[in-house]
């Protein structure tokens, strides 16, 4: 098992991403009560820390954060949008403080759908530039983005460019969109059908295998991905036993996720692979239970390939 805890640094942004699933607010972590967050993921045992936001970055205790939680021993990873790491400077006083993995947020392969989604002119050059700049330091770079209506047909695209154009990001995360709150919830027009990106989605995990890429995808049930529930992180998680912690800088609060299955519509009871399948996120809230299907694969080559056996 791999447990990782996720910590909010701040709520706020320099983007307006019209996919944001966070509600932006003005609250901001103090450092002592990061400290104890990270404290409690060492007594649990947990193997790293991801901070996360908002855009994280935007924190002014980055780095007194990673070097707390490295001397206790945990690895931490930055998810970011990149605008703020497009500056060298910065990026090495990150990776000089111990932070040796990013997961920097590109949407599309078009600078014109991608600033789009963003809203912000030019966030395109700027990931594009803190891709590089990370990767001229030698940590570890992935590349996250989130399924929605205006890349839901082109996702191939963009694991075409990471392949042809960034040969040391290594990993791709790939989330469907959660339609749940935030902006995501009041901009109805980003949703897709999940049938509009079963094509393109298919292709890109077929180009990222190819190239030896390795990759996750979030919230898409497996009736949708079954060439690669492998790489379901849901699925993985149910199989494995693996639990997170987020500690939100919301009501939410700390949250111990232990449960990761979501919404079964009828069909899925006939489905070989409903005990390894987390179902549909977000069920009549977003996405439409009428477009599951039953498939009927066995499931135990599935699991044996996520246990490494």
């Amino acid at each position: 098992m791999a447990n990782l805890g996720y910590l909010q640094l701040v709520r706020h942004c320099n983007q307006v991403c019209r996919i944001c699933s966070n509600p932006e607010t003005p609250w901001v972590l103090d450092f002592d009560t990061a400290k104890r967050a990270v404290d409690d993921l060492a007594r649990r045992g947990y193997s790293g820390v991801i901070l996360t936001g908002g855009e994280p970055s935007l924190s002014e205790m980055v780095e007194d954060v990673v070097r707390h939680a490295v001397s206790r021993g945990l690895s931490v990873r930055m998810i970011t949008n990149g605008s703020r790491l497009a500056d060298m400077g910065l990026a090495q006083r990150y990776v000089d403080a111990g932070l040796r993995h990013f997961h920097v947020s590109l949407y599309s392969s078009r600078a014109s759908q991608h600033d789009a989604i963003t809203c912000v002119k030019g966030s395109f050059d700027r990931a594009r530039q803190a891709i590089d700049n990370l990767c001229g330091l030698k940590v570890v770079v992935n590349v996250n983005t989130v399924i929605n209506r205006l890349n839901c047909d082109h996702l191939d695209e963009l694991a075409r460019l990471l392949v042809d154009e960034f040969p040391m990001v290594s990993h791709m995360v790939i989330n469907n969109l959660d339609p749940s709150m935030g902006r995501a919830e009041t901009h109805r027009d980003m949703q897709h059908r999940l049938v509009d990106m079963e094509a393109s989605l298919l292709r890109a995990l077929r180009i990222l295998t190819v190239a030896r890429r390795t990759f996750r995808v979030e919230r898409v049930p497996l009736c949708f991905m079954v060439e690669h529930a492998h790489a379901s992180t849901e699925t993985r998680k149910i199989v494995k036993g693996e639990e997170r912690i987020i500690h939100f800088l919301d009501d939410k609060g700390t949250v111990h996720q232990t449960s990761f299955r979501h919404h079964k519509a009828s069909v899925c009871a006939v489905c070989t692979l409903d005990p390894i399948c987390a179902g549909l996120f977000a069920m009549g809230g977003g996405y439409d239970e009428d477009e599951l299907a039953p498939v009927f694969v066995d499931p135990r080559p599935i699991v044996r390939r996520i246990l490494g056996r």
